[in-house]
């Protein structure tokens, strides 16, 4: 039986998901708990060469059912080789994006068939769902002009702004289909309120 917590945090690029993982590690190991930070795609050797693959730049002409089989085989053995090990063994992990950014970005921002991708991923993730999910919601517009400012543009980053806009219409629609699991944080707020929110909800479950 699964002993650990499983937490992910999704959002458009830009939405400052790495800022608030840092915080919550921070709050969750003050309260005691073990806790492995992880991103997706990556967070394991053949996920981050195969993230390499995906979001390369000159990689333009790979197609949509082929982005989203790639994004589930990193996530396949990232579930086998680090999530399923750690949640086992009792800890906390933290994971920047998860299954809900397949169906957010291949699914409604690419137009891949949602059971296609749902039937892949099932496979992918053997089981394991997360216990609680931060959707931080903020402007699709404001989210990858701040992370194009501070970061650069990968492949996906680099497309016209209807993506981001499908993907994030794709995000909203997912927290309004599973609102128990997925909690919609304003992003818009400052990174103390947003803070805050988070720690509301994970008191609630640790």
């Amino acid at each position: 039986m699964r002993k650990g917590l499983f937490i992910t945090v999704e959002g458009t690029d830009g939405s400052g998901k790495t800022t608030q993982i840092k915080l919550m590690e921070e709050f969750l190991k003050s309260a005691g708990n073990e806790v492995v930070l992880s991103r997706e795609p990556g967070g394991t050797q053949i996920s981050e060469m195969i993230r390499d693959l995906i979001l390369d730049p000159k990689n333009t002409d790979i197609s949509p059912l082929t982005e989203m089989m790639l994004y589930a085989a990193a996530r396949a053995q990232h579930v086998f080789q680090v999530i399923k090990p750690a949640l086992d063994s009792g800890k906390c992990v933290i994971c920047d994006r998860f299954v809900d950014s397949s169906f957010a970005y291949q699914g409604c921002g690419r137009g891949v068939d949602l059971k296609t991708v749902a039937d892949v991923n099932r496979a992918a993730v053997d089981g394991i769902v997360p216990d609680i999910t931060f959707f931080l919601d903020i402007d699709p517009h404001l989210a990858i002009q701040r992370r194009i400012k501070t970061t650069g543009a990968d492949r996906i980053e680099q497309e016209k702004m209807d993506f981001h806009t499908r993907v994030y219409e794709g995000y909203r629609k997912m927290a309004l289909l599973y609102p128990d699991r997925i909690k919609t944080i304003d992003a818009s707020k400052s990174i103390e309120e947003i803070s805050s929110q988070i720690k509301l909800y994970l008191t609630e479950i640790i």
